[in-house]
Formats: structure tokens, sequence, C-alpha cells
């Protein structure tokens, strides 16, 4: 049968996260942008559907670079409200431990779902907890993740340093080194798409300094080598990180990943808050990129990240909502919001502007992610696209419609498509009973917690 050709027609405003003028509308033929329109401007070709978007703003989707699925099950959690990270991790690390799958597919389900209707179309996210009888949990996800049409990056995260040997998890949430990499290797060989298009793509992801060993840290680099895969870890979120790195290792963050073979430009790194010139300069000249969590470093107190010295070093900057249980959200939109807003207190009003900040959450996770097929509307890129209206009562006497959508806080869009085909429809996931989704989830998260 020949492609459905699908022409959005004339919409209230464009950001294509670059110099292109789409005023007049997408074009939208075999999954990919085929044109971009002027005002006034006719499609080349006869199109088989119109849809009339004067009423939305059009985006690239958002690229959410960091992420915790499975933490829908803990937010707002009474016992770690208040506290700072390694407190919050050692409270919530045995209520972890009794993830199960069946446990682990409603949570991402859930994540996954929110994030959709947030505008976001491909999501990464970092699994590090395998404990008995949740070995294949990056399995679970995947099918997740189909279920919803979406994209993703799912990392193999692991942990093998228990508290027994210095580290901050319990010994049951840990495992081997030979059991991690076995897995890994499956994993890539499984599920890793490669080049345009692609829909489910793993990457290794040893969680951080104070859970795992230098030498999985080492064998995983090696490996992502092998694959020509990404490589993904938790870095510089607290001083307490940085003590820990300095204590354990002699090292502060930046020369520990150095040491374990990492500074190279196919690692990316969440948070990345405490570094000092010398190493924001290393880590961009070597192409190392950054995740921005602003809300999860807020909620910690963690610090904020020095985005603007980063990117001038040559470093790519993205954004991610990071877990939900230090976040307590899964949504782009809202976390671009955030990042506008801390970033403004570091560096100013004149320069953190909406344009800067939507280009984090679309290009520059595209970047962090390493693809380039999407995160722009451009020519040839994928049909990823999010549809805001901007009817409801926050946005009345709103002037500029791509500033309204962060500065009056726009959190929810009106239709969502990947890869050509609308998976959100008037701002309802296609194909999910939310209502029986959001039943089983809160049941699962009753369980959890209580044990």
């Amino acid at each position: 049968m020949p492609a459905t050709r699908i022409w959005l027609q004339n919409p209230l405003a464009v950001f294509t996260a670059n110099a292109h003028d789409a005023q007049g509308g997408v074009v939208i033929a075999n999954g990919v942008i085929e044109q971009l329109l002027k005002p006034n401007e006719q499609p080349a070709l006869t199109c088989d559907q119109v849809f009339d978007a004067r009423e939305h703003v059009v985006l690239p989707g958002l690229v959410n670079t960091h992420h915790h699925f499975y933490q829908t099950l803990t937010r707002a959690w009474g016992p770690v409200v208040n506290q700072p990270l390694f407190p919050w991790l050692k409270t919530l690390y045995p209520v972890w431990a009794r993830l199960t799958p069946r446990r682990l597919q409603l949570a991402s389900k859930v994540a996954l779902a929110e994030l959709l209707l947030s505008g976001c179309t491909t999501a990464a996210d970092h699994h590090y907890l395998f404990p008995e009888g949740l070995e294949d949990a990056i399995d679970v996800q995947v099918e997740a993740v189909n279920s919803l049409g979406m994209r993703a990056m799912l990392t193999r995260g692991s942990m093998s340093l228990g508290e027994a040997d210095g580290g901050l998890p319990p010994q049951q949430t840990v495992q081997q080194g030979e059991t991690i990499l076995a897995d890994s290797q499956r994993l890539i060989e499984r599920y890793h798409q490669r080049g345009t298009g692609a829909y489910i793509q793993i990457a290794l992801a040893p969680c951080s300094p104070f859970s795992v060993t230098p030498e999985i840290m080492r064998a995983s680099a090696t490996m992502a080598e092998r694959y020509d895969v990404r490589l993904h870890t938790h870095l510089a979120e607290t001083l307490d990180e940085e003590a820990f790195c300095l204590k354990r290792f002699g090292l502060r963050t930046v020369d520990y990943l150095d040491s374990v073979g990492w500074l190279v430009p196919r690692t990316w790194l969440a948070h990345g808050i405490h570094f000092n010139p010398d190493e924001i300069n290393r880590l961009g000249q070597a192409q190392t990129g950054i995740c921005h969590c602003p809300s999860s470093n807020m909620r910690l107190a963690s610090g904020i990240c020095p985005t603007l010295e980063l990117i001038d070093a040559g470093a790519a900057v993205g954004l991610g909502v990071d877990g939900s249980a230090s976040n307590d959200a899964s949504n782009m939109m809202l976390e671009a919001r955030q990042a506008l807003y801390l970033q403004r207190l570091r560096y100013g009003a004149e320069k953190i502007t909406p344009d800067l900040v939507l280009g984090w959450a679309t290009r520059g996770s595209a970047d962090l992610l390493g693809r380039s097929d999407i995160g722009e509307l451009a020519v040839g890129k994928q049909a990823d696209l999010a549809l805001f209206k901007l009817d409801e009562l926050r946005f009345s006497g709103s002037h500029d419609p791509v500033a309204a959508l962060l500065l009056c806080g726009a959190d929810r869009a009106d239709r969502v498509m990947i890869g050509g085909q609308w998976r959100v429809i008037d701002g309802q996931v296609e194909g999910l009973d939310v209502q029986q989704l959001i039943a089983d989830h809160r049941q699962a998260a009753r369980e959890l917690v209580q044990g």
C-alpha cells in the first residue's frame, strides 16, 4: 500500500530546535519528516491527511536521558521525604530489593505513559536492581516500551560493591561481575537496534562510584567499545560522592572516570554538578555528555549543574527527569520548566531562555544518546512530534506561544506522534486503560513498601 502522507497544517507556533522555518506546517511520509513549509507554502506532493494545527504549538518529541522507571512505586514516601542522597538511598534500597517482574512492569508502564503524555517520545532508563527473581528486568522493560510504541535507550545498570565491601547498597542488591557482563552481552545481542529509526537500544550503566567496583567499570567500557554501544553512570551528584571517591580511590570523580576508561565520547553522565574548571574542560575535550536533572537535584539539595560552562567547554547537555522517588514526577515539560528557573538562578535571565532549555530537552538530549535522527524538526528526521494546546485558563493572556509552554506551566500534550503514528490523541494514550493501570500500580506500590 502507498504510504500515508500527513500535513500538520498552519500550526499556532513551531519550535524546530534549529534555524528552520516551519510555520506553514510539517509534512510527514514513511514515518519521517518529508517537508517543512513556510507560511502559505503548499506541500510538494498530495497529502492523504491534513491535520489542522492552528491551535497547537508543535515541538520535536522530547527526549528524556535519565530515569529510574521502577521508582514510580516509591513516590513521596514519608521516611525519605526530607533526606539527602546517601541516607535517602540507604533507606530505600531494602524496599527496592522487593521488586518483582510484575511490580517493575507496572512501574515502567506508569513512567512511560506519564512521559508520553508530557510530550516525551524517547526515554533512557537506568535500571540497576536485579534481586533474585528479577534477573530479566530489562526484558520486562522492553515489553513495556513496545506496548506504548515509544523509543527507549534501556541501560543495563549494575551494582557490584555492597556494604560488606565498603559500598552503599545492601548485599542482596548486588551481583557478581560475571553475571553482569554475561547479561549485558545477551541484551545487546538480543535487543540493540542500530541506525536511523531505532526503537530499542541498549547501553551499559554501572550505577555509581559508591556501588560498583573499578573492575566492572573497566570491563563495561571494554564491552561498550567492542559492541559500539553507549556508557552511562551517575557522577558528581553530591559532595558525599566526591568524599567517597577521595577516600576509597584517592581520586576526584573525573579522575576516577578517566582511570577506568570512561572519559570518552560514548559516555553520558547523570547529574554532573560538582566539577572544578579543569574537570569541566576535560569533559568537554572528551565530548562526554551531561544529563541535567534539576528537579531531583533540588529535591535532594544536591546542587546546580554548571550547564553553560560545560557547553562552552564542548560537552553536550541534555535533560532527564531522574527517578520518580526523587523527582516525584515523570514529566519532561515540567522538567524543562525547572531547568529554566534553576539555571536562571545561576546564570541570569538573559542567558537562560525558553528556546535554549527546550533545545536541551530535544536536540541536546538526542546528542547525549548518540542519535542524530531525532530531537529536531528537519527533513529526513524521524516524525516524532509533540503538540500542545494553549486553551486552558493558565495560558489565558499569554502572547509568545513557545515561551508560554514553560512560563505558564504546560504539562500535558494534546497529541504525540512517534515515527509518523499518533500515540496520544486528545490528551489520551492510544490503547491504554489508564484507570486500570493506576489501580494496579497503586496496589503494587502499597505492597512494596509494606514488605
